[in-house]
């Protein structure tokens, strides 16, 4: 007798149907063998052994008889733990243990204890919506009941059963429980801002908190350089607190990441505030962009929606530098093995900082720099020029004051900064509206710089001079247009301004040749 069912394999960011198969030979076999087949990993063929314990502590005999598992299509790699409980079910059902006929319409995914107890599983969120594309198959998802959050999000009208054994498992095939009740109004609620630190604590700063500013309400990369204690760390990490909330979109687009790494926070089925990522130097390009043998995101794909921090940036290895190029252009990244090419989405602002030489005191007033020009110059050179023609803003960090460090800390707070950073990012959204790519101005097109960033002739000669003056490359130049662009929105001027202008020149400083 052949039962079947049907679950979803992670491949890439997205999740693809995966038909299960079971045929139980019974005979008067003494031990009856396992066998699955369909690119399984080390992990599914080691379900057999939780399988066949699962079912026996359930109350249930195993097949005496030789059984075949298959997981279909064939030539796609299948990994981790979630096919345990579908493989379980199509054994009971192929053996004439349970009944069969609801299994082909249902989706199951969840992890078997060998007493048979269900556990949670990575990428419940991404197999939802899956689901929800194959309404037309799929008539519930069964799934762990501390994975049912992440399905009742992303299910849509697919009812959504949480189970917490193989025996709660066997009652939704008889048609003996009820789906799990919806509460769509607490999926998307406000972020939480409590956890992320507050500009209000950075005491000085002025100038590079305005920066910040603009960055975040334009999407712009940016590069912090000062010597060691002047706060780049700490401004980098309050940057997500004044970024404008998630929409829904970009909520789910999170999310279904973090789901797949198993990052989601415990009893949360979504994300509800930007991520922050900040990999230590030592991360390898795999880890950075994403990669294996079954391809996984990588620490720029976590980032996505939110901020990335390369704290130290010339202590990262060049090459894990140089791979950054094509997301920072793109907003994805592509990942190609001999199964195939994965696209992992990577939008997300760049924060990197740096020390202006390798003691660190290059320009400060308060310690003497003892390194000499060549040093300065390898140091520097440790990050290619086209790298830092990607970044929009580089920004200065200089050394607090005397005053300023014994002083109590009086700017304003993130939330003064944020409101004035979700007016301009909402001028933005008016803007873009008929774009599906285009969301802040840092991603803007050549066609959006023509239309949108016009210069008067006096703003073309500034802009010009700048660029013999200082040699701003072409790159360097749409750059300080969409920097522009942004200080104008901030200010709710519908033309860039001289003065505008004049900031987002300011903003090239490592550009200008000495």
């Amino acid at each position: 007798m052949i039962a079947k069912t049907c679950s979803a394999a992670i491949a890439g960011v997205e999740a693809l149907r995966v038909d299960i198969e079971a045929h139980c030979q019974n005979n008067e076999a003494e031990y009856g063998s396992t066998m699955v087949v369909g690119l399984p990993d080390a992990a599914i063929k080691e379900s057999r052994e939780r399988v066949r314990s699962a079912i026996t502590a359930c109350g249930f005999p195993y097949p005496q008889g030789p059984t075949i598992v298959n997981l279909a299509p064939a030539d796609l790699r299948k990994e981790g733990s979630l096919f345990d409980l579908p493989i379980a079910l199509c054994i009971l059902a192929a053996s004439g243990a349970i009944p069969g006929g609801m299994l082909e319409h249902l989706l199951f995914a969840g992890e078997l204890a060998l007493d048979g107890a269900v556990r949670p599983v990575k990428g419940i969120l991404p197999v939802a919506l899956a689901a929800r594309s194959m309404k037309d198959d799929i008539a519930a998802i069964v799934v762990p009941a501390k994975n049912a959050s992440e399905a009742l999000v992303a299910a849509g009208d697919i009812p959504v059963f949480g189970v917490t054994s193989l025996l709660d498992a066997i009652e939704v095939v008889k048609g003996n429980a009820l789906p799990l009740a919806r509460d769509p109004d607490n999926c998307f609620t406000e972020p939480d801002w409590s956890g992320i630190p507050d500009f209000a604590e950075v005491k000085g700063q002025t100038a590079a908190k305005r920066a910040l500013e603009i960055a975040a309400a334009g999407g712009h990369n940016v590069l912090l350089s000062g010597p060691p204690g002047s706060g780049k760390s700490m401004l980098a990490k309050r940057l997500p607190g004044i970024l404008p909330p998630m929409t829904v979109e970009e909520t789910l687009e999170t999310s279904r990441i973090h789901s797949i790494m198993g990052l989601l926070p415990s009893g949360a089925p979504l994300l509800k505030t930007r991520p922050f990522r900040s990999p230590h130097h030592t991360v390898s390009d795999a880890g950075l962009l994403g990669g294996g043998t079954n391809p996984q995101p990588g620490e720029i794909s976590l980032a996505h929606n939110g901020v990335l921090f390369l704290d130290e940036l010339p202590e990262f290895k060049r090459s894990v530098l140089e791979v950054l190029r094509q997301p920072l252009e793109n907003g994805d990244v592509t990942v190609s093995r001999a199964s195939g090419s994965f696209l992992f989405p990577a939008r997300f602002i760049l924060v990197a900082a740096m020390n202006p030489c390798p003691c660190g005191h290059l320009g400060d007033t308060r310690h003497r720099c003892r390194c000499r020009a060549l040093q300065i110059q390898q140091y520097r050179s440790r990050i290619s020029g086209p790298l830092l023609d990607r970044i929009d803003m580089h920004i200065e960090v200089s050394a607090l004051s005397d005053h300023e460090l014994t002083s109590a800390p009086a700017g304003e707070s993130s939330e003064t900064i944020r409101a004035r950073v979700i007016r301009a990012r909402y001028i933005q959204a008016q803007r873009f509206q008929n774009s599906k790519t285009v969301r802040c101005n840092a991603a803007m097109e050549p066609s959006h710089l023509i239309k949108y960033c016009a210069l008067d002739r006096s703003q073309q000669v500034l802009l010009r001079h700048s660029i013999e003056e200082f040699g701003f490359s072409a790159r360097a130049y749409d750059k300080i247009l969409r920097v522009a662009r942004t200080i104008a929105d901030l200010a709710g001027s519908e033309q860039i301004r001289r003065e505008h202008l004049f900031e987002a020149i300011t903003y090239r400083s490592l550009d200008r040749r000495s």
